[in-house]
């Protein structure tokens, strides 16, 4: 807050204006809307401008006694809930508002080019001892008329200052005040005996203003009620939300209850993120409820994606992996022992409700093992469930023996981690990536027509480009052994296929046209990259 000092008014280079101000029974006053203090500010601008010569018919004294109400124009008149001048009370319990004209007047031709205040007063100065001005940063003036024990009774920072000087009548001034409106608000609810009543039907963002005043003069009371209605009232997006915790947290070394408030955004409870989470992902693994859960899977993965790093702790990061990798192996066992299950000759027979069960679970674990698939990828740790997948080569066994209907979300499995390999989105070592192509290539082409037409999320092209990508990271050997087994399978499915026509033409080329490398002899390699240079 600004220096406080004493200094004498120029009542000659100030302007006041009478605005409507009502005064309640405990004393409270409503301060003036921005509004008021705009159109005051208003006033300013057309001082300066050439005035109409005064008739000569006029008379100059009636003139030096007309008031400012009487000056004022029609739309800042008075509004029904104003007091009247016959009607303010005396009682320093309950102080009035009025809009005081100084006693004498500079004559006009004197200060007609000199800047002027717009000024408001506060108070009746008759019944008052103490008088607080506040020179707003928007060039007005406000002139408080309070009482002394009420300041010292509710501020602290009044109180220092009062004690430090004891004039007769003083006159404290405060220069630069930021926000004029709430601070004569915040004065005017030392009058007060109920703060919450006040404080119900304002808006947070008021509240804030109040309480970051209420702070700088020490009116812990106000503060306190503040607080309590910060913490009972709800709070609309995350920017109000900051708003508010940043100026809570600034008043925790103020020795008041910050922590009901807080308790909102924050948990007493030691390290309780490792089991929430847990709890939730089992929530969602374990529902059958197919909208909810399709929602909350995406609500989880939108969250994790929007704070792209688990807590910043290297353990705590590690216990959140390991309690989803569990639930991937979990999953995974569920899945093999389901497939067993499905492709017992026996199974076929079965009636369809013995059948329905076993093939929804099938697909609700696949599902499952899909989405902790892309949470693993956009955190960057993935490349353990390639090796997990790469391994299951019971599971990619077992492939063939069920339906395609029930066993092709398993492919999709299989897609999405070349599309994340292809993408570097994982980096398998060169082994996991060569037993994974060994494993599951086939089982996804069996099951590639279906995938096209009966899977709104497949995209042909995407998963193309990313199993042609993890073949081209595998040695020219291993490129030629997959690609002509493809080859073999692309002739008899055709559309049917996976076409990785890109793929087979880059190792084309680097088998046949540029070789890097013959038997060891890099004289090729370097012919490629020097340029010969012929003598003449």
């Amino acid at each position: 807050m600004a220096e406080i000092r004493v200094r004498k008014v120029e009542q000659g280079q100030t302007k006041i204006r009478n605005v409507p101000i009502a005064v309640t029974p405990e004393g409270f006053w409503c301060c003036p809307s921005p509004n008021v203090f705009q159109k005051s500010l208003k006033t300013q601008n057309p001082l300066n401008k050439p005035k109409s010569p005064v008739p000569p018919s006029q008379n100059p004294v009636h003139k030096k006694q007309t008031s400012v109400t009487e000056k004022r124009p029609a739309s800042a008149a008075p509004k029904a809930g104003i007091i009247s001048d016959d009607k303010r009370g005396v009682s320093s319990d309950t102080p009035v508002v009025s809009a005081s004209v100084p006693a004498e007047r500079t004559p006009r031709s004197k200060v007609e080019n000199v800047p002027r205040k717009v000024s408001i007063e506060f108070g009746e100065p008759g019944t008052s001892d103490l008088r607080v001005i506040l020179l707003g940063k928007q060039g007005f003036t406000v002139k408080l008329n309070v009482h002394k024990n009420i300041l010292v009774e509710n501020s602290s920072y009044f109180a220092n200052k009062i004690s430090e000087q004891q004039p007769v009548f003083p006159c404290i001034e405060i220069d630069d005040c930021e926000d004029v409106e709430i601070y004569v608000e915040t004065v005017g609810l030392m009058y007060c005996k109920e703060f919450k009543q006040r404080l119900i039907k304002q808006s947070v963002s008021r509240v804030l203003r109040i309480i970051k005043v209420a702070e700088q003069l020490g009116f812990k009371s106000c503060m306190q009620s503040c607080l309590e209605y910060l913490e009972a009232v709800p709070w609309v997006g995350e920017e109000e939300e900051e708003k508010v915790v940043s100026s809570v947290l600034r008043l925790q070394s103020e020795g008041i209850g910050v922590t009901p408030v807080l308790k909102r955004v924050s948990s007493d409870i030691s390290k309780p993120h490792k089991d929430t989470f847990s709890h939730i992902l089992e929530l969602v693994l374990k529902s059958n409820e197919e909208r909810g859960r399709r929602e909350m899977k995406s609500i989880v993965l939108k969250l994790l994606r929007e704070n792209n790093s688990l807590p910043s702790s290297s353990n705590s990061v590690d216990s959140y992996y390991e309690i989803i990798y569990g639930s991937c192996t979990s999953c995974l066992n569920s899945v093999l022992s389901l497939f067993k299950q499905a492709a017992e000759p026996e199974f076929s027979n079965n009636s369809s409700d013995c059948r329905e069960p076993v093939v929804k679970q099938m697909v609700l674990e696949a599902d499952n093992l899909s989405w902790m698939l892309e949470i693993l990828t956009d955190r960057q740790a993935a490349d353990e469930f390639a090796v997990m997948w790469a391994r299951q080569q019971e599971l990619a066994s077992l492939h063939t023996k069920l339906p395609i209907v029930s066993r092709h979300h398993v492919s999709c499995i299989t897609a999405r981690l070349f599309v994340g390999i292809g993408r570097g989105e994982l980096l398998p070592s060169k082994d996991t990536r060569n037993l994974l192509l060994q494993t599951w290539l086939q089982p996804l082409i069996n099951d590639y027509s279906w995938l096209q037409h009966g899977c709104r999320s497949f995209d042909r092209k995407v998963v193309e480009e990313g199993i042609g990508r993890t073949i081209l990271t595998l040695p020219l050997e291993e490129q030629q052994s997959i690609l002509l087994s493809w080859l073999g399978s692309f002739l008899k499915s055709g559309d049917n296929c996976p076409n990785l026509q890109r793929a087979f033409e880059v190792w084309w080329r680097r088998t046949f046209v540029r070789p890097y490398a013959e038997s060891g002899n890099t004289r090729q390699l370097d012919h490629l990259v020097t340029p010969k240079v012929t003598e003449h």
